[in-house]
């Protein structure tokens, strides 16, 4: 996320946020204004706001079905084409599929967007808030 949130400092340009869920269930279309899609934009609104970057939301439902090794990769890429992004800033250790080597071998096979690998940041489970005392 600091990647991309200097990168787009310096660009002076918006963020576009896509937020990486499970396959939907079946029968059921996905929902990209769910609970769990803000759960995961809203990590990063924090660290959007103190940079004061704009951001636009989007969501990447996998699909339940293997692709191949490339298929999810292209599958994200075409959300990021279709929300006009250039560049995409992916983790090395991303889920299978969906890391910066992958990705990045499916936007040559494609011709694009260009892809930036950043090293992943711990993960920690978000934090209830706690009542006042």
């Amino acid at each position: 996320m600091d990647v991309a949130v200097r990168l787009a400092a310096a660009r002076g340009a918006p963020l576009l946020l896509i937020a990486v869920m499970p396959p939907p269930p079946p029968r059921k279309a996905p929902r990209p204004d769910g609970v769990a899609a803000r759960a995961v934009l809203g990590r990063a609104l924090p660290r959007l706001a103190r940079a004061g970057i704009a951001y636009q939301p989007a969501v990447y439902h996998r699909p339940g079905e293997r692709n191949g090794r490339l298929g999810e990769a292209k599958g994200l890429l075409d959300v990021t084409v279709t929300h006009g992004c250039s560049l995409l800033v992916v983790s090395r250790s991303g889920p299978e599929g969906l890391d910066a080597c992958t990705v990045m071998q499916a936007a040559a096979i494609r011709g694009g967007p260009f892809v930036r690998a950043a090293s992943p940041v711990p993960w920690a489970p978000l934090a209830a808030p706690r009542p006042p005392a």
